[in-house]
């Protein structure tokens, strides 16, 4: 059985005159990651350097299944090291390491579309 596909709707961005299934249309959401790049920093800026690498490394060893997919049941390794509630710049809370969890990546995507409005989803 075919799932039925969403209608098109008008863009997001005011103005546009274009239909889409998602919030904005192709030229307007490349227009969007670019400017939220932009104002994001890099990697290294956001907190992200060797010693966050170190860090990983020794949690990443000590927790290697992805916790998400233990709950289904499933035995996934996990890839990266997930802020259970979004950092957003406070250091406190970015090394806290009662508030990282060890995802696989598909899990850690899916949570991070889900808190920033991706692939569709409203913002947490």
């Amino acid at each position: 059985m075919k799932m039925a596909q969403r209608p098109n709707k008008p863009c997001s961005k005011p103005g546009c005159p274009a239909l889409t299934r998602e919030r904005y249309c192709q030229k307007h959401t490349e227009e969007q990651v670019k400017t939220y790049n932009r104002h994001r920093g890099s990697s290294s800026e956001r907190g992200y350097d060797a010693r966050w690498r170190k860090a990983r490394t020794h949690f990443l060893s000590l927790n290697p299944l992805c916790v998400h997919c233990r709950i289904e049941g499933k035995a996934m390794a996990a890839t990266v090291v997930d802020h259970i509630k979004p950092h957003k710049g406070d250091k406190i809370l970015f090394w806290d390491r009662t508030n990282w969890q060890a995802l696989c990546a598909s899990c850690h995507s899916k949570k991070t579309a889900k808190e920033d409005g991706g692939f569709g989803n409203d913002r947490n």
